[in-house]
């Protein structure tokens, strides 16, 4: 039975707990004996909290024994990566930079709204220094690796989140996207991720990417995700630049199929270089979409790379977090985010006004875009997941700036702020996941979920890694 349990989605864990044929201890049980199974192998957790996470789930099966669930997710067994403040554990963010003592006395927004829901909290999985990067590895705690195979990374930064989930330690986790810390471990792992619009899910303290970071659900089904994403998205007082809540039900619709939708495809956005492999993957995953009945056309949305914006946004960023920090502290950065940190302090301020100009721009395009399609697919990712310990694949051009090569497919969409979501696709010959990219206009969450959910029908993940 406790198999059974840790591959079971959130969605069928609850209905078992309402129909009696298993409690929140049993499942938490599972995921737990998984985890301490494998997880040594794998190193997806910061903290792992058993004497809590069993304490929770006997509680959610008292409230389940007397028909009085709280909330959506009672008793679901659900992990928080390490850059989300936690009551009660530290949020080391993966850097020497952080004072263990704390005070951890507030839940970030994400996590308030889980524990009200029930949700049972594992521990809080592994995120590169801060964020920083599309690989997860830190000196704090090591390496993360991709359970489809040991030697090569998970992606990141939510790399911790989608290892635990490809391994079965938990159907739920929490991620955050500032460049596609969302949909690149998603990728690399081969799960669900949903990076929503910017503003649905509510976010404290302020990320120092500003309005590049979103927070989202990272699952192994698309209704999964869309279950979590209501506990997610309700309001929270503490971030100014959220979204009104409408109390949208995403589950909704979520069946509703893809016939008479309009859909192009961009293979490279018209700039990108592919893995070959990754190319015909995702080409023929495309054409599922028109069996399923929608009209599916090769269009690029006509915007240039966008790489130098990003890059302008984003080194800003991480100075602004950094620089006040005294030599001894900056000292314990890695050294290339202390060169990013570096760099982004000689930023000229007439070169960032101009990387605004750009985004403007941009999002301009992607609007204009969006009017003419309802939806675009691209790859997740221009190759399959790499060896651990490097920052890029090997043949990256030298002036890589450590990720934006290899990830050109999620950035555009952290500064147009759009709904994108990566999903499982295929598999290459050494037996990698590989992701496509859904993408909508602003606010159509509702959409990018009903594609996810049809192209999951018509193509379900068969595939477990062997571990």
């Amino acid at each position: 039975m406790s198999d059974d349990l840790i591959r079971m989605s959130a969605v069928d864990l609850l209905d078992g707990y309402r129909q009696g044929r298993f409690s929140p201890v049993d499942a938490t049980a599972a995921v737990l004996e998984r985890i301490h199974s494998v997880n040594d192998k794998i190193n997806a957790f910061m903290i792992i909290d058993d004497e809590g996470a069993i304490s929770a789930a006997k509680e959610s099966e008292q409230r389940w024994s007397k028909g009085t669930p709280r909330g959506l997710l009672d008793g679901v067994p659900t992990t928080i990566k390490d850059l989300m403040l936690t009551k009660g554990w530290p949020t080391l963010k993966g850097s020497l930079t952080v004072d263990p003592d704390g005070p951890w006395d507030e839940d970030a927004p994400c996590v308030a709204r889980l524990r009200e829901h029930g949700a049972v909290l594992l521990g809080k999985t592994t995120t590169p220094e801060v964020g920083w990067k599309g690989i997860t590895d830190c000196a704090l705690s090591g390496i993360t690796r991709n359970p489809w195979n040991l030697a090569k990374t998970p992606g990141g930064s939510s790399g911790g989140a989608s290892a635990a989930l490809a391994a079965n330690m938990g159907p739920l986790a929490v991620g955050s996207d500032g460049g596609g810390s969302i949909r690149i471990p998603s990728g690399f792992a081969g799960v669900f991720g949903l990076k929503p619009n910017y503003g649905r899910v509510p976010v404290y303290p302020e990320s120092a990417m500003r309005t590049l970071s979103h927070i989202g659900p990272m699952t192994r089904s698309v209704a999964d995700a869309a279950l979590m994403l209501n506990v997610l998205a309700e309001p929270d007082y503490r971030d100014p630049t959220a979204l009104p809540y409408q109390g949208i039900d995403f589950t909704q619709g979520l069946d509703d199929g893809i016939a008479g939708l309009k859909v192009a495809f961009s293979p490279d956005l018209g700039y990108a270089s592919v893995d070959d492999e990754v190319a015909r993957i995702v080409a023929d995953a495309v054409t599922v979409f028109t069996d399923l009945g929608a009209t599916v056309e090769r269009r690029d949305p006509g915007f240039e790379n966008p790489k130098a914006v990003f890059r302008a946004h984003w080194w800003a960023g991480a100075a602004g977090a950094f620089a006040h920090l005294p030599d001894e502290t900056k000292a314990k950065l890695e050294p290339e985010l202390a060169q990013i940190v570096a760099e982004g302090q000689e930023l000229p301020i007439l070169d960032y006004m101009r990387a605004m100009e750009g985004r403007a721009a941009l999002c301009l395009r992607l609007r204009e875009f969006f009017r003419e399609v309802d939806l675009l697919l691209t790859p997740s990712l221009a190759v399959p997941a790499f060896d651990v310990e490097l920052l890029q694949p090997p043949g990256s051009p030298p002036d890589d700036t450590y990720w934006t090569d290899w990830t050109p497919f999620t950035i555009p969409f952290n500064l147009g702020q759009q709904p994108a979501c990566s999903i499982p696709c295929g598999f290459t010959e050494d037996g990698l996941p590989v992701g496509l990219q859904i993408v909508a206009d602003n606010f159509r969450e509702d959409l990018v979920l009903r594609a996810a959910k049809a192209f999951e029908a018509a193509r379900p993940m068969d595939r477990q890694p062997n571990l």
